[in-house]
């Protein structure tokens, strides 16, 4: 038996989502815990670095840099930019003093999980409906009867295929707020 695309895409897209969250939760417990909070100041400069270091594949997926594989390129940007993220949450932490920064951590937030649905969901979620579509209709179901049995996964993935739409814009909002916060970090300090 064939498991619904949920189980099978999006739940290993909550863990990883959830696993970020969980990962922040303990380094920001840890650095309380040994009087080391004054780390995190850093780890924002870090994980935007790291974050910076990940568009290497964007630029090569626009054309701008001519070396490295895109597949590679795009497996170092996830990892990097999933890491990245989880730093510059370990620097905010718990701190509700400016909106500035709270704004870019809540863009932060969205992009990575706009990021994981491209990732984990939108290509093995098209190919898994496709196959299992075609599997029905190879067992003898008409298309019509086919179409009515995968209607949820049908709407699950044209919903996920407004990721990119998302992704994009939102990235590009994260930097200008990024910017902003260093910029008001570099006059204000």
């Amino acid at each position: 038996m064939k498991l619904p695309i949920f189980i099978k895409q999006v739940l290993p897209f909550l863990f990883l989502y959830s696993l970020m969250i969980f990962i922040t939760i303990i380094i920001d417990f840890i650095l309380h815990y040994y009087h080391l909070v004054f780390i995190g100041r850093y780890l924002g400069l870090i994980g935007t670095c790291i974050i910076l270091i990940s568009f290497v594949y964007s630029l090569r997926k626009r054309k701008i840099i001519q070396s490295g594989s895109p597949k590679e390129l795009l497996k170092m940007h996830e990892s990097l930019a999933w890491i990245g993220s989880v730093l510059i949450l370990v620097h905010a932490g718990i701190h509700f003093n400016a909106l500035l920064p709270w704004l870019a951590i809540l863009m932060l937030l969205i992009n990575v999980a706009s990021g994981l649905v491209g990732k984990f969901l939108l290509k093995n979620a098209s190919l898994s409906l496709n196959a299992s579509r075609q599997e029905l209709i190879t067992s003898g179901m008409s298309s019509e009867e086919a179409d009515k049995k995968l209607f949820f996964d049908t709407i699950t993935v044209d919903a996920m295929k407004k990721w990119r739409v998302v992704h994009l814009p939102i990235a590009f909002t994260l930097g200008v707020l990024s910017l902003l916060h260093i910029i008001t970090i570099l006059i204000f300090s």
